[in-house]
């Protein structure tokens, strides 16, 4: 794997990708220096990954602890939260949503003109949670969802009205899809993940475990940003579906090698296993 190809993911986004493949679940901390280790391997330097490390632990991400001279790291709830997510999305969920039943979530929103951050805060949480700004402050998402997770803890709940719909026959479904999102933009995000990814020159790797890292690190990115429209009404051919088949034969391919070398260069531990303060 060339640098040029991985500089162009963010060192948060490959960490994030290891603590959730090696350290999510595991009830284990993880020393700072193997972290730093694994991501050089794949053209990250040492001051770019301290520096994430801690604007994570800053951000309430991620717990330090300290065993002599070496440096420990711990996920917390909220990082676990998001980890597991993550997950979900990649392993579960999937990016294609063949069998959609017709249903859709709308929500409508009035905040006073000077609450701006609460409207820019949730703005940002119903993007995360797919929906698509329709027109006029309504927002959309296909298929039933439910938004008690996406309004906990946001200021002006209350105000927020959420009502579950079906759309007449003669609705343009597609055109509504092209409205409320960059139909063409997620397209074109699978399309290019098919691309860099199916030219085996451009993927091989001195490291096993790098290749994979940034294989899924953007294959996260990828379908983050697609809340998984219904196939039936996005044009044809949909590229997500080859895509998906792609991450998933590189990523078992890759997988018992990848395993091997994080095993050799992650230094993981119990928690307990540190010295008390």
């Amino acid at each position: 794997m060339t640098n040029d190809f991985a500089s162009s993911v963010k060192p948060q986004s490959v960490l994030l990708t290891v603590l959730g493949r090696y350290v999510l679940d595991r009830d284990m901390v993880v020393s700072t220096t193997s972290l730093i280790d694994v991501l050089a391997a794949i053209g990250i330097g040492e001051h770019a990954t301290r520096s994430t490390l801690n604007r994570m632990a800053k951000r309430g991400l991620l717990a330090r602890h300290r065993a002599g001279r070496n440096a420990y790291v711990e996920l917390t709830p909220r990082l676990t939260e998001i980890l597991r997510d993550g997950h979900i999305r990649i392993w579960r969920t999937g990016a294609v949503e063949a069998n959609w039943d017709g249903s859709w979530t709308m929500l409508t929103f009035t905040f006073p003109e000077s609450w701006q951050r609460q409207r820019h805060d949730l703005r940002a949480r119903l993007q995360w949670a797919g929906f698509g700004s329709l027109q006029g402050g309504l927002w959309v998402a296909p298929s039933t969802t439910d938004v008690r997770e996406i309004l906990e803890g946001v200021e002006g709940a209350e105000r927020v009205r959420v009502f579950r719909s079906r759309a007449d026959a003669e609705t343009d479904i597609p055109g509504m899809l092209r409205d409320a999102w960059d139909v063409d933009g997620i397209s074109a995000l699978y399309s290019d993940f098919i691309e860099r990814w199916s030219d085996p020159g451009r993927v091989r790797s001195d490291s096993a475990l790098g290749a994979q890292l940034l294989l899924v690190t953007e294959w996260l990115e990828v379908i983050r940003q697609d809340p998984r429209l219904p196939l039936e009404h996005l044009p044809a051919p949909w590229p997500a579906a080859p895509a998906q088949r792609l991450f998933h034969d590189l990523h078992d391919r890759l997988d018992a090698v990848a395993r091997a070398e994080a095993a050799q260069r992650l230094d993981l531990r119990s928690p307990e296993s540190l010295p008390r303060r």
